[in-house]
């Protein structure tokens, strides 16, 4: 479950960038927002694990888009943002009036009304299944407690969660035990092309080794150097590189 969204209160930015939320004002740039005459709109911030995944779809694919910065002290694209989604999530999508929510429907949405020649979701059920599983894989078992270990640490010390933390570690480390078995032999995490599950797969294995290290498991080290490699993904990587100072953990001299 992803941490509860607070109120934005004048004065009060907060950071909620999905990996983790506080109430501390942070150094951010003014929020910037890249013109363009394109129908869709996604209101993200490019240092947000869900959002990078989005991003790494529209950049398969070379999709146009208006990229709507929200970071702390921009008032009309927080109050834009919390008209389209009360919940305050991001990313958010919006396509010709809709607005589209969930990273993983934004995407699904993306291969239905804006397709390319990078094919995210298989044509063929059976295998569209596969690529769903593995997409809930890296969202539930990477993803979610990864941000249990980054948003713990940003807690005042007496209300850390350190068995909460301690159950997050154990299964971050039975997830790559299953995931480093299941790469063997496999360039993608679910056939034989790049896909949905491997859109979930680049933010949640590249933060969560931050968080809590791979360690020994080949493969996954393997995978997910592979992923860093993939052109999408290394330019949601470097858009983010600003932003570093706002992982909580500290970041590695690495990526």
């Amino acid at each position: 479950m992803r941490p509860a969204a607070q109120r934005r209160d004048v004065g009060q930015p907060v950071v909620d960038f999905d990996l983790f939320q506080t109430t501390k004002e942070w150094l951010l740039p003014s929020s910037t927002t890249k013109e363009s005459n394109m129908s869709m709109k996604l209101y993200a911030h490019p240092f947000s694990s869900y959002c990078q995944k989005v991003l790494i779809a529209l950049y398969e694919n070379h999709t146009p888009f208006e990229f709507c910065m929200l970071a702390p002290g921009d008032e009309r694209a927080a109050a834009e943002h919390e008209a389209l989604w009360p919940l305050k999530r991001i990313p958010v999508l919006v396509d010709e009036g809709r607005a589209v929510v969930e990273a993983s429907i934004i995407i699904e949405h993306l291969g239905l009304h804006h397709p390319g020649p990078v094919r995210l979701i298989p044509e063929d059920p059976r295998a569209a299944l596969g690529v769903r599983m593995m997409d809930r894989f890296f969202d539930n078992y990477i993803m979610t407690p990864m941000q249990k270990i980054v948003s713990d640490s940003i807690r005042a010390a007496e209300h850390r969660d350190r068995q909460g933390v301690a159950e997050s570690r154990e299964m971050l480390d039975t997830a790559y035990r299953w995931l480093d078995d299941a790469m063997k032999g496999r360039e993608w995490a679910a056939g034989d092309t790049f896909n949905l599950a491997d859109c979930a797969a680049a933010p949640a294995l590249f933060y969560a080794d931050w968080a809590h290290s791979i360690g020994a498991f080949s493969s996954v080290h393997a995978y997910r150097r592979r992923l860093l490699a993939r052109p999408s993904f290394s330019r949601a990587v470097d858009e983010a590189r600003p932003y570093r100072p706002l992982f909580p953990l500290g970041t590695p001299d690495r990526d």
